[in-house]
């Protein structure tokens, strides 16, 4: 890596999907942001920032994700705007 292109508080630490108690280790800048503190399985102490969503949780990457055509909206789109042949 490139010297002093990352900022100085690029440190481990824990991220926590709240939703569905995912927990995953990583590098981030919000390490010195986080006041909570987590005991990892390392046995050491990380940073511990809560999201609500990740992928895990997210409908999009679980495959519960719907698509809804409510009254037709794209007929109705297309009968205003569409080409006239």
């Amino acid at each position: 890596m490139k010297d002093g292109i990352h900022p100085k508080n690029y440190e481990l630490m824990v991220f926590q999907d709240i939703s569905c108690d995912l927990k995953f280790l990583t590098r981030s800048t919000l390490a010195g942001k986080s006041k909570d503190t987590i005991k990892w399985e390392d046995g050491k102490e990380y940073p511990l920032f809560k999201v609500d969503i990740s992928s895990e949780s997210h409908p999009f990457f679980t495959g519960k994700q719907r698509m809804l055509d409510t009254e037709g909206r794209v007929d109705k789109f297309n009968k205003r705007y569409g080409r006239k042949s």
